[in-house]
């Protein structure tokens, strides 16, 4: 685990799309930015997905983040809601691919456990903890900013390990692996 890295958190949507950039050090970690990406006036789906694109490499490019987090999908009613979701996460994931920067999905349960104790967290007391251990003073208007800076706290939390490292790791033999005092 590197111990100076940043990392850029994306909380994906269709209409706005939340962004938070942090840097770690050693066990210390700083806010560098955070904020949304409005798509709503825009037209088409294809004209935001470019937007996506476009906005997620202009913030790769400016802060150089070492890896990229991401809100999984969850699961809805609208299937058409849940494919273009889907499509913006993995135009905001090409575009770290783009500059070969690593990326983990954490669900959002996940997301909210790790930031408060709790996976039923609302939005408000996810951002509150949020403004708590970054020190930001004013909260953002659109939550969604605080739900990309989540993103990227939960990732430092979880060491790396997201939904595509959990792979394997849920079976007996991986356990006592990773715990050689626990064989009898």
């Amino acid at each position: 685990m590197v111990s100076d890295k940043i990392i850029l958190g994306i909380d994906p949507g269709t209409t706005v799309m939340g962004y938070g950039i942090i840097h770690v050090k050693g066990k210390k970690f700083d806010l560098l930015n955070f904020g949304i990406i409005q798509l709503s006036k825009l037209p088409t789906h294809p004209d935001k997905l470019k937007r996506i694109f476009e906005r997620v490499d202009g913030l790769i490019k400016e802060y150089k983040p070492d890896e990229m987090a991401i809100e999984a999908p969850f699961f809805g009613k609208n299937v058409q809601s849940m494919l273009k979701l889907g499509r913006a996460q993995g135009v905001a994931i090409a575009a770290a691919l783009k500059s070969n920067i690593p990326f983990e999905e954490y669900t959002p349960r996940r997301i909210k456990q790790a930031v408060t104790g709790s996976g039923q967290a609302s939005k408000e007391q996810v951002a509150a903890m949020l403004q708590n251990l970054l020190k930001f003073e004013e909260m953002p208007k659109y939550m969604d900013a605080t739900d990309g800076l989540a993103v990227a706290l939960c990732h430092h939390f979880s060491k790396g390990i997201g939904e595509h490292n959990k792979s394997g790791s849920n079976d007996w033999k991986s356990f006592l692996k990773n715990n050689p005092d626990r064989k009898r």
